[in-house]
């Protein structure tokens, strides 16, 4: 299968999770967007509990929605058309280009594997056919042997797309060298091939101690260095799905949020904004015991939530919880957060996995069952009760049923979402994305215990900047004769010096 003529498609795979790919591919598409040229990313197969509502009311992976604002479009579910979510260590949810076709364990979906391969090829092509270029995202590393036989995340779809392939390693976790010479050597022939050069990304110190190691890697494997990426310092950027560390330290005035790092946690890209607040102090801690005074406890979403709330009790975070409310505390819950604070969680289908009921914390007068058909939204409405306007999103099974709905905490077009406790400790919604709006982002803090009024940042703003951050980052470290080259000759002008 071939994209339709003038639509180049261009891969980044890595040597390894976490090697920079997200980031790569978002510079990469901002620098092409900022030049004109119609480019929209793609991740065949994403695992990620981070995810975002497209145009057309599907769900993909955040950092491809991500890339699509670094190319000015709006997501779309062709740029990620398998995105597994994890439930448990051996079984995910399965989305096929943005609706849940079902759950599977891991032997089931390598199975299915060639229907995926389908599914995938399908979307590429639609999407092919509305750019002029294709920025490809790989997933993990192309040399997983055990994951090879079926493969459509890595060299699978190369091979199938017929495209080439930059691969990225990260020389600030060391063995840049060893990473990007052991992954060629891993590779079939046909696969090494596709590998047309390597970006070196988040280095910092003295290029000229590097030159020597570029100049033996490039004799070595007979491909060229395409550029050296400086490690970018304070890049906020929404995660694929690792938890990035907390804000920069606030001062002593400062509101002090502590985040449950649940097993499951999902999007907690909601809690971006606040690590850059400059008067909040935000941490993700597993053991409650870390935990050294809050003012705020926010239960994040989750993909599990019944086992997570097994989790909270096991691990005593519902004591820590309980002695924080005595004490005057607040707790906000954010999605399946927002579901643990009622009466239940039922799942009487098994939507989530095992059927059954879990007690909830019981501080929210309602209950929640879960329900076939995922609720997937964009939403606008006005923060109670003073009217401010927020917007988000909504990705969830559950339906909350109880009185403590009738004190909502947003005012959406068609309903209400959320509540608000009668003595205000303890508040919850479904809308994620809550804090990205800085009014919206001052006014719930200042429900939280914060008044600090113009200091709260506009995050859809702050992505913009960080976009442009990349794609200068493009323009002065990477080759982008090369790129012309390989993406054809609209797609830069310069090379770097």
């Amino acid at each position: 299968m071939s994209a339709r003529p003038g639509a180049r498609t261009l891969m980044v795979q890595g040597t390894t999770s976490d090697a920079g790919k997200s980031t790569v591919v978002a510079a990469l598409c901002r620098w092409l967007a900022r030049q004109g040229i119609s480019v929209a990313p793609f991740k065949p197969q994403n695992m990620a509990l981070n995810s975002a509502v497209t145009v057309d009311g599907g769900e993909i992976g955040r950092s491809t929605a991500l890339q699509a604002l670094a190319c000015g479009l709006e997501p779309h579910s062709d740029m990620n058309p398998v995105l597994l979510k994890p439930q448990t260590d051996v079984g995910a949810q399965v989305i096929l280009r943005g609706r849940v076709h079902g759950n599977m364990n891991a032997l089931d979906y390598h199975a299915f594997k060639a229907e995926a391969r389908a599914t995938v090829m399908a979307a590429w092509e639609a999407l092919s056919a509305r750019h002029e270029v294709i920025i490809v995202e790989g997933a993990g590393s192309p040399a997983e042997i055990n994951l090879r036989e079926g493969d459509i995340a890595n060299m699978g779809f190369a091979e199938a797309a017929d495209c080439p392939v930059l691969l990225v390693g990260d020389i600030d976790r060391g063995g840049v060298f060893a990473q990007l010479v052991g992954t060629l050597e891993l590779l079939s022939d046909s696969e090494r091939k596709r590998v047309r050069g390597f970006v070196i990304n988040r280095f910092r110190g003295d290029m000229a101690l590097l030159e020597d190691g570029l100049d033996w890697l490039e004799k070595r494997t007979a491909r060229p260095v395409v550029g050296t990426l400086p490690y970018l310092q304070k890049l906020v950027l929404d995660a694929e799905d690792s938890i990035g560390p907390g804000g920069e330290p606030a001062g002593s005035n400062a509101l002090r949020v502590v985040v449950p790092a649940l097993p499951r946690i999902s999007n907690h890209n909601d809690f971006d904004p606040l690590r850059l607040h400059p008067r909040v102090d935000l941490q993700f801690l597993r053991d409650p015991d870390a935990m050294d005074g809050a003012d705020v406890i926010i239960l994040p979403g989750s993909k599990h939530t019944r086992s997570d709330l097994d989790w909270l009790r096991a691990s005593g975070w519902v004591s820590v919880l309980e002695r924080h409310l005595r004490y005057g505390g607040r707790v906000f819950g954010i999605c399946g957060g927002f579901q643990m604070l009622g009466h239940s969680v039922s799942d009487p289908d098994g939507v989530e996995g095992r059927p059954g009921d879990t007690p909830g914390l019981g501080w929210l007068d309602m209950r929640t069952r879960l329900v076939v058909g995922k609720q997937l939204h964009r939403c606008q409405g006005r923060l109670l009760p003073k009217g401010v306007r927020i917007s988000g999103y909504e990705i969830h099974n559950g339906v909350s049923e109880g009185p403590a709905l009738e004190n909502p905490l947003i005012e959406l077009a068609s309903r209400n979402d959320g509540a608000v406790s009668d003595d205000g400790q303890v508040m919850g919604c479904y809308l994620h994305g809550l804090f990205d709006e800085a009014e919206a982002c001052e006014s719930l803090l200042g429900r939280l215990g914060l008044s600090a009024p113009g200091e709260a940042v506009d995050y859809g703003q702050h992505r913009h900047g960080e976009l442009d951050r990349l794609a200068d980052a493009v323009e002065q470290h990477l080759d982008t004769g090369w790129l012309q080259a390989t993406l054809g000759r609209r797609a830069g002008t310069r090379s770097a010096s």
